[in-house]
């Protein structure tokens, strides 16, 4: 059954926190200085979170070149996905008593992989994840992910001060934005005044 949180939106205010990554850095959300697309992604080795993630990395210069840090958060355990995080080249957050998901409103669902628009990404995220762990690249996700297989990606782009420029819940686990749709909204961002339209947050 869906668990109904209540959801940011466009024009909200993200309090600053400063969170400890995998690897005991610290990041602080709102970043000072940059823009920060704050990820919601599934449990450690999730396969269609490692496909997107790879686009992410692949990309990872210009997305920094337009102002924007990366911050992901995973609701497992920091121990469990600190063998999945070596090497990503963006903050990874652990948050495995979904305290974050919470107060994001970001929620699970069955539809996460039963919705036919994921059927296709999952088969090639189990095929590409296959090459990648054979060739010694990634790791296995555990048989029972902490937290469960259920749970729904979500997007936020956080403005410097604080203010959510755009939100996206995902429908189903590969419904994200992708790397052309995250700089298109940084570029905007740079063009819209600070007090112009909002714009439209993106929920099921």
């Amino acid at each position: 059954m869906r668990t109904q949180r209540s959801p940011m939106a466009p024009g909200s205010t993200v309090a600053e926190r400063v969170l400890t990554t995998v690897s005991g850095d610290l990041v602080t959300v709102p970043d000072p200085d940059r823009l920060v697309h704050l990820q919601f992604r599934r449990f450690a080795g999730c396969p269609v979170c490692n496909l997107h993630l790879r686009s992410v990395v692949r990309r990872h210069d210009e997305i920094a070149a337009a102002g924007v840090r990366e911050v992901v958060v995973f609701h497992s355990p920091a121990d469990e996905l600190r063998p999945h995080a070596g090497g990503l080249p963006f903050a990874v957050v652990a948050d495995p008593d979904k305290r974050l998901y919470r107060e994001f409103g970001v929620e699970q669902s069955p539809r996460a992989l039963l919705a036919p628009r994921v059927w296709g990404p999952i088969v090639r995220a189990v095929v590409s994840g296959a090459w990648h762990v054979v060739r010694g690249r990634e790791r296995l996700p555990a048989n029972r992910p902490h937290g469960g297989r259920l749970g729904l990606p979500a997007d936020f782009l956080v403005a410097p001060g604080g203010r959510v420029l755009a939100v996206k819940y995902g429908e189903h686990a590969y419904d994200q934005w992708p790397v052309d749709e995250l700089l298109e909204l940084a570029a905007r961002s740079a063009r819209t005044p600070p007090l112009g339209p909002r714009p439209s947050v993106e929920r099921p």
